[in-house]
């Protein structure tokens, strides 16, 4: 992530529809299947804003993060426990501490996704589980994800291949973000969402249809409670350590 990406983050990440509902998806996940207290590790923090959330739900919570930029903002929320590094790198945390690790549209920016999910998992405690999101279908790959740094799109079946390899089961894997399909694929074709500087950018949009997709998004989450849905521009599982009871 470059500079002018963090700085989109810190704009629209209290209240843009995408990153309310990514944030509000996996808090659910977090509750049902590795609910608080306990040692919450986000590997790739971002603007940080995700973290204030998880330690609302009641984690103590650490982050490691590759942009000092990005560190120093989430220092100066009062995230102490926020550091630079490389998610590639050996994790400079205890082995077996953590409740919940969790990457949000991580892997695809690391180019050695098995070497980061093989740290995430020596992080986890026999109880613990690991909480990823990335973006789904490679067809799809573009301009838009070149910009963003992204190094691969992901299927269903590749996601699972890397996590077993490092070591994870699934307790849940499934798409989301379903009602977005159509449009991202006409996007796609009309490179839309590129700006002057050549940088990948989140459309802006009028408030009500900001609310609009907020609200279809807690629809999709609704039905996720009872069924997993089977198409969608993102992937989001939740895996265990393998052997964990």
């Amino acid at each position: 992530m470059d500079a002018k990406h963090l700085q989109e983050l810190i704009d629209l990440e209290e209240g843009y529809w995408w990153h309310v509902a990514k944030r509000r998806l996996v808090g659910e996940l977090l509750q049902r299947y590795l609910p608080a207290p306990g040692l919450l590790v986000e590997g790739g923090i971002g603007s940080g804003r995700n973290l204030l959330e998880f330690r609302r739900l009641g984690y103590q919570v650490a982050g490691l993060e590759i942009m000092p930029e990005a560190v120093a903002r989430a220092h100066q929320a009062g995230l102490s426990a926020v550091h630079v590094h490389d998610l590639t790198q050996p994790w400079p945390l205890p082995a077996g501490t953590a409740r919940a690790v969790v990457m949000l549209d991580v892997l695809e920016h690391v180019p050695d996704p098995l070497r980061t999910l093989s740290h995430a998992v020596g992080a986890l405690a026999p109880s613990g589980g690991l909480v990823l999101t990335v973006p789904a279908y490679p067809s799809l790959y573009s301009e838009w994800d070149r910009a963003l740094g992204h190094f691969r799109r992901y299927t269903r079946f590749e996601l699972k291949r890397q996590a077993s390899e490092a070591g994870l089961e699934p307790l849940y894997l499934g798409h989301w973000n379903s009602f977005s399909v159509p449009a991202a694929m006409v996007s796609r074709r009309l490179r839309f969402g590129r700006s002057a500087g050549d940088s990948a950018v989140f459309p802006r949009l009028p408030g009500f249809l900001n609310g609009w997709l907020i609200g279809c998004a807690a629809m999709e989450r609704f039905a996720m409670r009872w069924a997993r849905i089977p198409w969608g521009l993102s992937l989001v599982g939740v895996f265990i350590r393998r052997g964990t009871d």
